[in-house]
């Protein structure tokens, strides 16, 4: 006999599992909340709380990551029975949401892309915000080096779209002059501490004459001496993480360390063998100082 989940948790995470099960059926907030047991305010309350993101966007990411995946196991499928089958009423409509979650057109992204890093952003798991911060003993001196991806100025009120700018990076590598290694970067500067705002940057390593992709800017980072935090992930939902483990950085840890600020962009830095849906996967955040 199946025994009911006995926590809220519990039945998060059923009722996250029904959703995948159902994501052919014509699913509305209403339909799940009354599955879950619960009204629809109170439903999508604690569901945005526990994922990072209402109902609906969940269906209509893992609905797109599901045709994502047939994009690429069925070269002869067209995109227009693709969008009636995700729910779409026109071929139209669905590429404009494909895009939006990808960053890149259907027809482009089943010449080459990967799913794996949408998983990141739309994990079937809720986001613990559990992410496990250390500093690393010693300080680290780089060489100068340039990178090229979008960029645009974040406050408090718009930061949660940072990941937009991932789909848009993704969706356009490889190009000419990226450097072989893969290396990206989540790069930071200009902050305004009475606005709040600054400016952040999705990008890769390329060579320092490299021409962008349009849309795209050039960061030159200086030579930098920099204090390192290591950050390990759970596997679930990149951007919540990342948010509480600067929380602590910059709450914590950089006050404690002692050392003083220099005037330099601070940057993520995640390998080219990076999979942010592996349990134990680990990033590396750089904060320049002065020696």
């Amino acid at each position: 006999m199946d025994t009911a989940p006995t926590s809220f948790a519990d039945r998060l995470t059923a009722m996250v599992d029904w959703i995948e099960a159902h994501l052919d059926a014509p699913l509305t907030l209403a339909a799940i909340a009354e599955r879950a047991g619960l009204s629809p305010y109170h439903f999508s309350r604690v569901f945005s709380a526990r994922m990072g993101r209402s109902v609906m966007a969940h269906v209509r990411a893992r609905r797109l990551i599901r045709a994502a995946r047939r994009l690429v196991d069925d070269p002869d499928l067209k995109l227009v029975d693709l969008a009636f089958d995700c729910g779409f009423e026109s071929q139209e409509a669905f590429t404009r949401a494909f895009v939006r979650i990808f960053g890149t057109s259907p027809g482009r992204f089943r010449r080459g892309f990967a799913v794996t890093p949408m998983e990141g952003q739309y994990p079937m798991t809720a986001a613990t915000h559990a992410a496990a911060v250390v500093q690393l003993p010693d300080l680290k001196t780089m060489e100068a080096f340039t990178v090229a991806g979008p960029s645009r100025r974040f406050d408090q009120a718009d930061k949660s779209d940072i990941p937009q700018l991932w789909t848009r990076l993704i969706g356009a590598l490889p190009f000419e002059g990226q450097v072989a290694s893969w290396n990206t970067y989540g790069v930071v500067w200009g902050f305004d501490r009475e606005e709040g705002s600054f400016a952040y940057m999705a990008g890769v390593g390329v060579e320092p004459d490299a021409t962008p992709p349009e849309g795209f800017e050039l960061k030159a980072i200086p030579a930098a001496t920099y204090l390192v935090f290591r950050i390990t992930l759970d596997g679930s939902a990149v951007h919540p993480q990342i948010k509480a483990a600067m929380e602590r950085i910059w709450g914590e840890l950089v006050p404690a360390s002692g050392l003083t600020l220099a005037e330099s962009p601070d940057f993520e830095l995640y390998d080219g063998e990076f999979e942010p849906t592996t349990p134990g996967v680990t990033l590396d955040f750089h904060v320049p100082v002065k020696r």
